[in-house]
């Protein structure tokens, strides 16, 4: 019976080393950085750290697939180096004898890189799954709405518009006063000026009464009417 169970426990340890190792189906190498992210405040990667990272990818399966059949156990970390980096593969906890395709654990890292991450104080650029691509951030919302500030512009420029035309029609309204008062100075001007004929000014002679000549006067005195 024990030789049975050494037996079954050596098949399971050899099947195991062939799904993770580097470049294997549906492995993926992971990528350390913890002096980078932390400098001085930076931890030492151990066994405890090795079961957080298992667990996590345990968490992140569960999470995606919504099922509670993978376990701990199921993650399997290999080719381990003293810069942190290693790779992983996720075995099937219905059959055991397979892995996880490579798009399911690449979805499920994914769904919860954030989380991942947080669990580990570090990020996309310090906690990399190379195979993986990072995830995006997530679009940062306005504290104002969209439609209040196209509102606002539009506003701003009818308020502008409409300022603008009061203040053209206030200056075209100012400019046809002055032309105004400067036609009504220049008709004045004309009617008080001295007209003069044959040096003599026009205000002088009297144009009803006519001009009586004085020699002309003194004659018809001399002759008087008999």
């Amino acid at each position: 019976m024990l030789g049975v169970l050494l037996l079954a426990f050596s098949l399971v340890t050899i099947a195991h080393s062939d799904f993770c190792r580097p470049d294997a189906q549906n492995a993926f190498k992971v990528r350390i950085s913890i002096k980078t992210a932390l400098g001085d405040n930076a931890y030492a990667w151990d066994a405890s750290e090795e079961y957080l990272f298992k667990a996590m990818v345990a968490f992140a399966m569960r999470r995606y697939s919504d099922k509670e059949t993978t376990q701990i156990s199921n993650v399997l970390l290999c080719n381990m180096t003293e810069r942190v980096s290693f790779w992983f593969v996720v075995t099937d906890s219905a059959k055991n004898v397979t892995t996880v395709p490579g798009s399911e654990v690449e979805a499920a890292i994914r769904m919860n890189r954030n989380r991942i991450n947080s669990a580990f104080l570090l990020t996309d650029n310090t906690l990399q799954f190379l195979k993986i691509s990072s995830t995006l951030s997530p679009p940062i919302e306005p504290t104002v709405p969209v439609w209040l500030i196209v509102f606002s512009v539009v506003l701003c420029l009818v308020v502008a518009g409409i300022l603008f035309l009061v203040v053209s029609g206030i200056r075209q309204r100012k400019k046809n006063n002055n032309e105004s008062v400067e036609i009504g100075d220049l008709e004045d001007k004309c009617d008080t000026s001295v007209t003069t004929e044959n040096g003599i000014p026009c205000d002088i002679l009297d144009l009803k009464a006519g001009q009586i000549n004085g020699v002309y006067a003194a004659d018809d005195e001399q002759f008087t009417p008999l």
